[in-house]
């Protein structure tokens, strides 16, 4: 990092509680909060380059969380206008028992601390702060590799089983080349 991303870096992490009270007073509760704002503090780092010359990293990094709400609200809404009879009335046993094998030969496809992530939590039924203990990462670093490795996952379960992953089926007859 150059001295101007490590300084906007010390001043986006020197406001944290700042940070904190603006998303907690947009999300459901503490939980949600701190794994928006753990996960925006990730996007910044990778994308503080971005910050054009004259613009506040303050305020840069206050539109990253703001659309960051944006996304959380949008996808509760979309979830709370599914109706409920459009969720599969399916047990634990019958959906692990009906997992696309597609699935477990795709995990290790992933990147490795992703791979361990899906199999460890998805997989095995283990907790994320336990996986995150036993991979020396904090929980909410954890939660966000789980997040992505999930999308990576649902991407390629797309490219290879097609609409049978897209409707979420648990009768998987797709045959891989």
């Amino acid at each position: 990092m150059g001295r101007s991303t490590e300084t906007g870096v010390e001043e986006l992490v020197a406001l944290k509680a700042d940070f904190l009270r603006f998303v907690r007073a947009r999300t459901r509760g503490e939980v949600e909060a701190e794994e928006l704002l753990q996960a925006a503090y990730l996007k910044a780092t990778e994308r503080i380059e971005t910050v054009r010359d004259g613009e506040s990293t303050v305020a840069w990094f206050y539109r990253l969380l703001r659309n960051a709400i944006a996304d959380v609200g949008r996808e509760r809404r979309r979830a709370e206008a599914l109706p409920a009879e459009a969720e599969p009335a399916v047990t634990d046993a019958d959906l692990h028992r009906a997992v696309c094998a597609c699935v477990n030969d795709l995990v290790p496809t992933l990147k490795p601390q992703w791979a361990t992530l899906v199999r460890r939590v998805d997989l095995e039924g283990a907790s994320v702060p336990e996986v995150a203990r036993d991979e020396g990462i904090t929980p909410n670093a954890a939660a966000v590799r789980l997040h992505r490795a999930r999308g990576a996952l649902r991407d390629k379960l797309l490219v290879v089983c097609g609409a049978c992953a897209r409707h979420g089926c648990l009768d998987c007859g797709c045959r891989r080349p």
